[in-house]
């Protein structure tokens, strides 16, 4: 029975893809944009080929093989107290997040620009916070629970991969100076959702859809969490962006705090 259960215990092994390219690193506009998001050297995307088929409900094996191969953690880097240092425990475990991941167009968004976060000009509404004096009806949507406009965009839309990159971008970094109007947001947004996600047209409805899946990691070292992050931050962030079909994985990764990320 055990060398039953052995045959089926399925390992990955990955590659680097050196030569793949993402837009949103290489774009001049785009690039300014995460800088002045205090984003830019802090926020990645590396993609990997592996050698089996994957399926979504063996996510937590593959994540696993994912931090555990050679390959994969010789190309890793983690903070510690301000220092950029390689991974160099090895990983015990990775816990998983499904993210759904549906969206081909923009649509989500619609409500935001009629319901009071935005003037006509798409330029954000300012709000009083006791805490944040250059705060705004947009931050307050996408962070306070309490917010009357929090549900503007539905609980569902909000679990969605597109809304939480959104959010992210947003958000930004510890020194983040935040736009006066929703375009940035929103076009680069889009750019970073589409270098990431893979889609297919079914030949006969000619309706695209996604192939990709998204799950949200957090890795772990015999001394508790080692990646993205020691603590628990909004903004240090990990995902694991798979196409099942080419049989490529993009690690997508942000870390919070202040600097560029230097090897």
């Amino acid at each position: 029975m055990a060398r039953e259960e052995d045959a089926f215990e399925q390992t990955f092994s990955f590659i680097p893809l050196h030569t793949k390219t993402f837009t949103f690193l290489q774009d001049k506009d785009t690039l300014a944009r995460l800088m002045k998001w205090s984003m830019l050297g802090r926020i990645s995307a590396q993609s990997y080929s592996f050698d089996h088929s994957f399926s979504s409900y063996n996510s937590g094996k593959f994540a696993l093989c994912f931090f555990k191969d050679p390959e994969v953690v010789s190309s890793l880097r983690k903070m510690e107290a301000g220092v950029w240092v390689p991974l160099d425990k090895p990983v015990v475990s990775v816990s998983v997040e499904p993210v759904p991941c549906t969206k081909v167009s923009m649509e989500l968004f619609d409500p935001i620009y009629s319901c009071g976060i935005l003037r006509p000009t798409g330029h954000v509404v300012k709000c009083f916070h006791d805490v944040y004096p250059d705060y705004d009806e947009l931050r307050q949507m996408l962070q306070d629970e309490d917010s009357e406009r929090y549900y503007v965009v539905g609980r569902e839309e909000r679990g969605e991969f597109l809304f939480r990159l959104f959010k992210h971008l947003c958000l930004g970094g510890e020194l983040c100076q935040y736009e006066d109007a929703i375009d940035p947001y929103i076009s680069t947004t889009k750019q970073v959702y589409k270098d990431l996600i893979s889609v297919q047209k079914d030949p006969e409805t000619k309706k695209i859809s996604v192939v990709s899946t998204v799950i949200k990691i957090c890795v772990f070292d015999k001394s508790g969490r080692c990646y993205p992050g020691t603590r628990e931050e909004e903004q240090t962030f990990a995902y694991l962006i798979v196409d099942p079909y080419k049989r490529h994985v993009t690690l997508f990764c942000h870390f919070y705090g202040v600097g560029e990320f230097t090897v």
